[in-house]
């Protein structure tokens, strides 16, 4: 195979993986044209269209899926042959690409992504806020960060993150009108705001008790959004009860303009893990995060 063939079903790898063009261009750090470019190139020289595309959106075809997951395991072997240099070398460098949900930002990964790249100039971060779930053989990803009861078989796992005090708030004004629940099965009188966790058909359940034993209770469904920020904004707006995060919700509580109920009653959520495939042959750049992310405070 000649050079620019490889060069040119890599960047088709990338533009599947991506999802788009202008996309896997970011990635690869070249123009939109030029990936266009190789991947029409690509087409014209096997004779076969890869993607459908439109002007809002592309996909796979057969063939294209079919040439994708057959190239996929030698650009992946390639990539760890080229990550072993730097392995060896005794650098932390390359892309480090990692997928969260949008919750875990403000709580530590932030300030974790930070801190990586204060430490590790040569390293760069793609990171994809995504309730979603993510397929790590196929998505070029290097780990995922996601709740306990969410973890993907056949992966490794590390405890990330700080535990998630929860609580239940109401802004005084819906209080005084509807009544302040003193136990939970109150609240099926009262209208509740749900954080979604990836769409709004999967709300996150409210779940009480203590000592390991704990039950859901599900008040009525005033509001579902996958945004906690929202979620509390709604909340100090008086048109129902919220289940979040202590942590967000915290500064309104302080200030009066939302009430904790319910409280002692609510446990807290496990903490974050951070999801990879195989402790064999892992990038540096990746064992460097793991490390760090380990001694986080």
């Amino acid at each position: 195979m000649k050079r620019n063939e490889m060069s040119d079903i890599s960047i088709f790898v990338e533009v599947a993986q991506a999802n788009g063009f202008r996309a896997a261009a970011e990635r690869l750090n070249l123009g939109a044209g030029s990936v266009s470019e190789a991947v029409q190139r690509l087409e014209d020289r096997l004779g076969v269209r890869l993607f459908d595309r439109t002007t809002r959106k592309i996909s796979l075809t057969t063939l294209g899926q079919q040439l994708f997951e057959d190239s996929l395991p030698a650009i992946n072997d390639l990539e760890s042959a080229l990550r072993s240099l730097d392995d060896a070398k005794g650098t932390v460098g390359g892309v480090l690409r990692l997928n969260a949900p949008k919750s875990s930002g403000p709580f530590f990964l932030d300030k974790l992504v930070c801190e990586y790249c204060a430490l590790y100039p040569d390293a760069s971060v793609e990171l994809t806020y995504d309730d979603r779930k993510v397929d790590l053989v196929t998505s070029g990803i290097d780990a995922v960060i996601r709740f306990e009861h969410m973890l993907e078989l056949d992966t490794h796992a590390v405890p990330i993150g700080p535990d998630l005090d929860m609580t239940v708030v109401g802004a005084p004004e819906y209080l005084n009108t509807r009544g302040t629940p003193h136990v939970p099965d109150e609240l099926l009188e009262h209208d509740g705001l749900y954080f979604a966790i990836g769409n709004a058909r999967n709300p996150a359940p409210w779940v009480f008790g203590n000592e390991g034993e704990t039950y859901s209770v599900a008040p009525k469904r005033r509001v579902v959004v996958n945004n906690i920020n929202t979620l509390i904004d709604y909340a100090k707006s008086g048109i129902g009860l919220a289940y979040t995060y202590t942590f967000p919700a915290r500064p309104l509580i302080e200030t009066g303009q939302l009430v904790e109920v319910l409280k002692g009653m609510v446990p807290p959520r496990p903490r974050h893990t951070i999801n990879y495939l195989t402790k064999r042959n892992m990038p540096m750049r990746l064992r460097a995060f793991l490390d760090l992310a380990k001694n986080a405070k």
